[in-house]
């Protein structure tokens, strides 16, 4: 008895000593995102390290739309081949296009059209990046421990190498699924639907066949997308190598979503869903906008916005929306800079930004008007607030749909939207119990983990600076070529083995029918 209390002490004492264990040591992080919305969410786990002690350089572009300095850590800027307003004009000509009304058999080639002009004017500003070779040897002389980048781009994957460094990347995910076949990750078109393809996971045969030719034409049209990405890689690491290639040598991929809207799907071993780390903190309101909603009563209030990249419309379509807004007793709060609106109504309030997740989580939420982009669907989704949706380019059409699919949203066009239309919508979402039923459901799910999305993040970007890397974690799949990785020198053997196995056998057979019909035939004769 006194053994296992001595022992059970011993155990309480080591497990206080272990609590009480701060984050490793202080590292130093290189971090190379990417401008934008993908940004924003990698912003909050920047900041974090930062706050556990770690030296954090982020290397931002001369010109760029949201990247600024901060006091938490030091910015390192890099010279690019385009200035602010060639910049705006490109992003100008992103927010005029959603609006142009598209067939829909042309919506992929639409959004390849996009990503290939945005990541192309992108890619200048990266190979910009790679020919300042004092800048670079600054960065290798800082002997980092591991760079943190989006790989939406290749510039982080790039400079990891150069610098034979580990790579944490930090995404919702890749075009073509390249972030699971760099990763080797199994990816069976039974029942993982592709992009635009409008499936679930649960496919008839109708759909599996369409999910299969999709994913033929994706092939093709992927081998365009990153073909400039393979000439970087090819020119500034090895020749030959693609970006897939260069992509599998990453440590570890925080993956921003989660399963409770995600399809399921295989997985590796290096990669950790952080889905919702854009909605962990919360802040209170300002006084003004406090004052707002407090004043929308028990009918409650309404946020609309389309993301950081889209906040303005044409005023036609602007004024189909405030038709609809005009008739409803909720308060609405609008991200809009667009042209001046005529006869807004007063329950309808215009902001050039508004704090979207502090808003989604006041209880007076009653629905969130948004594109489907993924930081507004985990705001959604943490705060139960249900939606109506309109997808404009991208991943969004596909985010839409699974959240339409799980009965937590509507959606509509943006092209064609009226008055009409859009005030049944909101009826049925405000109105509809089902899916603030099922959006509460659903959000009790995400909630429910052992660990929070920032922390989780944090844990696996200082245990790669703990332990140089993450090996172990890597599958021997990246050193199989295609033949071996699907057994068919296996497969080829054992069919070789039972073909002379067969043979073998027919020949004994044939032996021995022989050895038969010549004693029968000698024993009629000698007869």
């Amino acid at each position: 008895m006194c053994v296992r209390v001595w022992f059970s002490a011993l155990g309480l004492l080591a497990g206080l000593c272990c609590s009480f264990l701060g984050p490793a040591e202080g590292g130093k992080v290189l971090v190379i995102p990417v401008d934008g919305s993908h940004w924003l969410s990698m912003k909050i786990l920047v900041k974090e390290l930062t706050h556990r002690g770690h030296e954090v350089v982020v290397l931002v572009p001369e010109s760029s739309l949201l990247m600024n300095s901060s006091e938490g850590y030091r910015t390192q800027l890099y010279k690019v081949p385009y200035n602010k307003a060639e910049l705006d004009g490109t992003f100008a000509q992103l927010q005029d296009s959603v609006f142009v009304k598209s067939p829909v058999f042309t919506d992929m080639l639409f959004n390849v059209e996009l990503l290939v002009n945005f990541t192309s004017f992108q890619g200048r500003g990266c190979r910009s990046l790679l020919d300042q070779q004092p800048l670079l040897s600054q960065l290798r002389d800082e002997a980092f421990d591991l760079v943190l980048t989006d790989p939406f781009l290749p510039c982080g994957s790039i400079l990891a190498h150069i610098f034979g460094i580990p790579a944490v990347y930090f995404l919702r995910g890749l075009p073509c699924d390249l972030d699971s076949k760099a990763n080797r990750c199994p990816v069976p078109l039974s029942y993982v639907p592709k992009f635009y393809s409008g499936n679930t996971d649960v496919m008839t045969f109708t759909e599996r066949v369409k999910n299969n030719i999709l994913a033929l034409v994706e092939s093709y049209l992927c081998h365009l997308m990153y073909a400039h990405f393979d000439e970087l890689v090819s020119e500034y690491v090895e020749e030959g190598m693609t970006y897939k290639n260069l992509l599998s040598h990453g440590a570890i991929w925080l993956l921003r979503y989660d399963f409770v809207l995600e399809w399921p799907k295989p997985v590796m071993p290096n990669m950790f869903f952080i889905g919702g780390i854009n909605c962990a903190k919360q802040q209170p309101l300002p006084a003004d906008l406090e004052e707002f909603v407090e004043g929308s009563g028990e009918d409650g209030f309404i946020i609309f916005t389309l993301g950081s990249m889209v906040s303005k419309m044409p005023e036609e379509k602007a004024q189909q929306f405030l038709g609809a807004f005009r008739q409803i007793p909720q308060k609405v709060l609008w991200r809009y800079t667009g042209v001046e609106l005529k006869n807004v109504p007063k329950n309808v309030k215009l902001m050039k930004w508004l704090p979207q997740n502090d808003l989604l989580a006041h209880p007076k939420a009653k629905a969130f008007l948004t594109h489907g982009g993924t930081h507004g669907i985990y705001e959604g989704l943490c705060n139960a607030v249900p939606m109506l949706m309109f997808p404009l380019f991208g991943d969004q059409a596909d985010n839409v749909h699974r959240m339409v699919v799980r009965g937590i949203a509507e959606t509509l066009s943006i092209h064609d939207v009226k008055t009409d239309e859009l005030l049944v919508a909101l009826n049925n979402i405000i109105n509809n119990k089902r899916y603030k039923e099922k959006m509460v459901k659903l959000s009790t799910i995400h909630l429910d983990r052992p660990v929070q999305p920032l922390d989780l993040a944090v844990f696996w970007t200082e245990f790669v600076m703990r332990h140089k890397g993450a090996a172990h974690l890597r599958v021997a799949a990246h050193d199989l070529n295609w033949f071996q990785y699907h057994s068919l020198d296996v497969a080829g053997f054992l069919l070789a083995v039972v073909v002379t196995a067969l043979w073998v056998t027919l020949k004994c057979c044939l032996f021995c029918t022989r050895k038969c019909c010549r004693k029968g035939t000698a024993k009629r004769k000698s007869e």
